[in-house]
């Protein structure tokens, strides 16, 4: 949830792509077969009775397989504490990059472009198997993609334009948007109990953009932006996933896609927008930037690997623990970056921005949980 912080909340595309199953994630189902002993008695030379077998779960089971080693817990919770980690880098990171080049197209692009460093040597030494795909398959992911895109993009430029920790609170309101596409577009409704849960979500962010002392509406405009935008791509993601999207197409090789797509399709129109500005940005941003050219670039790239690894890695996370706990690793994770972008950057927030911050964030856990319950 950058920008998939956000953004793109991102985005990662941010865990908003797994639960809307946005780039298809599946969930965990219980693995392996109950095996029964006992068999034919004629051919023992001491005949045993069958040992009868326990009924598994049903087939609509989502709780994860339990698990009798401590290493998965331990590899559950390495994956959590990644995906926090690299999501607070980050936003630190992407806001001290803008502060230095203040050109949202670029960066956000650059940060396209990133991770590309990173996932085509990981496909060349055949570390993960490569995606095959048709021009069908690709045909059929363009919605998708323009709508990632979008939504990184506008996280960008808000993440730019006000604080780091504004832009998270107007991002919460994401669940009001997929209500309403989701309406809008596919035709379908939710349960009251769902629809109750938002209003904790639209006061807070009211109370928190009212007494915001660095309000900008060029931010507040484009989280909402992203908002709608993320919640598209959830739907045309869903829309989607009946058809064939070629082979490999695991989640992470599917947003490794989605990232070379948005790229590709952006880089023309960075160029058109601030292709002019961008060499003179840069040399202002390097003369000025603490730590001289060399603290400069290795921030820049840290910029784009770990917007795309928090991605990557919120994708491991969630595929491995059940959808409530899901909502509540995501709901902490907004927090931890609100309460990491106000120390690392010294904002100052009103007592009413609080109290209507933490009534949006808490707004989202109950959708998440009311959904999960009685959608």
């Amino acid at each position: 949830m950058a920008c998939v912080a956000a953004a793109a909340s991102a985005s990662v595309l941010d865990a908003r792509m797994a639960r809307g199953a946005n780039l298809a994630l599946p969930s965990r189902a219980y693995q392996g077969a109950l095996r029964v002993r006992g068999g034919a008695a004629a051919r023992q030379p001491l005949p045993r009775q069958p040992v009868p077998a326990t009924p598994g779960p049903s087939a609509a089971t989502t709780v994860p397989a339990p698990q009798s080693s401590a290493a998965h817990t331990a590899k559950v919770g390495s994956y959590f504490a990644l995906w926090y980690i690299l999501n607070i880098a980050y936003n630190i990171f992407n806001k001290k990059m803008l502060n230095a080049v203040p050109l949202p197209w670029t960066m956000a692009t650059a940060q396209l472009g990133t991770g590309l460093l990173y996932i085509l040597p990981v496909w060349l030494l055949r570390l993960r198997a490569a995606p095959q795909l048709s021009l069908d398959n690709i045909k059929g992911l363009t919605g998708i993609t323009a709508c990632h895109t979008a939504g990184h993009i506008m996280t960008v430029i808000s993440l730019g334009a006000g604080a780091v920790s504004f832009t998270h609170i107007v991002k919460a309101a994401e669940p009001l948007f997929s209500t309403l596409m989701s309406a809008i577009v596919l035709k379908s409704t939710f349960p009251w109990q769902v629809y109750m849960t938002l209003l904790p979500i639209v006061a807070g962010v009211a109370i928190a953009s009212m007494t915001e002392l660095t309000f900008s509406w060029v931010s507040f405009l484009n989280a909402m932006g992203s908002n709608t935008a993320f919640s598209l791509r959830a739907i045309f993601s869903k829309m989607a996933m009946n058809k064939p999207q070629g082979k490999n197409m695991t989640p992470p090789n599917l947003y490794a896609v989605l990232t070379i797509m948005a790229f590709i399709g952006v880089l023309p129109l960075t160029l058109l927008v601030e292709g002019s500005k961008i060499q003179s940005a840069f040399e202002t941003g390097i003369a000025g930037y603490v730590g001289g050219a060399n603290k400069f670039w290795t921030h820049f790239f840290a910029c784009g690997l770990s917007y795309y690894l928090y991605n990557e890695v919120a994708f491991l996370a969630l595929g491995q623990v059940h959808p409530i706990t899901h909502a509540v690793g995501n709901t902490i994770k907004r927090v931890v970056i609100l309460i990491a972008s106000v120390i690392a950057f010294g904002t100052k927030m009103r007592p009413m921005s609080i109290a209507g911050s933490a009534m949006a964030v808490s707004g989202t856990l109950l959708y998440s949980l009311a959904k999960s319950k009685y959608a």
